[in-house]
């Protein structure tokens, strides 16, 4: 939306940082199978800008599962709003969430056998 942007028309970093924490939450506690907290966003890098009326989508991939933490490394893609076919990476970063209890207390990750 234009309110995201910047006068150029630029989408702020800021506004996509937040969608691939969104993203990388959501995905992340489908394997904690509970609450989660972002604590860390390691190696955040803007390769291309995003400009308003692109398609954004983020595409998570767990790096690691430690004892109470876990990675996700985030790729943002967009599909420019005149192109049917192209997309772009437009920016990548590793998150780092924590697995929590209801007093916001880390709590081991349960390891599931699928």
């Amino acid at each position: 939306m234009p309110s995201d942007a910047n006068p150029a028309g630029d989408i702020f970093g800021g506004w996509i940082m937040s969608q691939m924490d969104l993203a990388g939450a959501i995905y992340a506690s489908y394997i904690v199978k509970g609450r989660l907290v972002t604590v860390a966003v390691n190696s955040m890098n803007f390769h291309l800008p995003v400009f308003v009326g692109d398609q954004v989508s983020c595409y998570c991939e767990t790096s690691k599962i430690g004892n109470t933490s876990i990675s996700i490394h985030i790729e943002t893609w967009v599909r420019r709003k005149q192109s049917d076919i192209e997309l772009f990476k437009v920016t990548e970063a590793t998150f780092t969430y924590v697995s929590i209890d209801q007093n916001r207390h880390p709590i081991p990750i349960k390891r599931h056998l699928d």
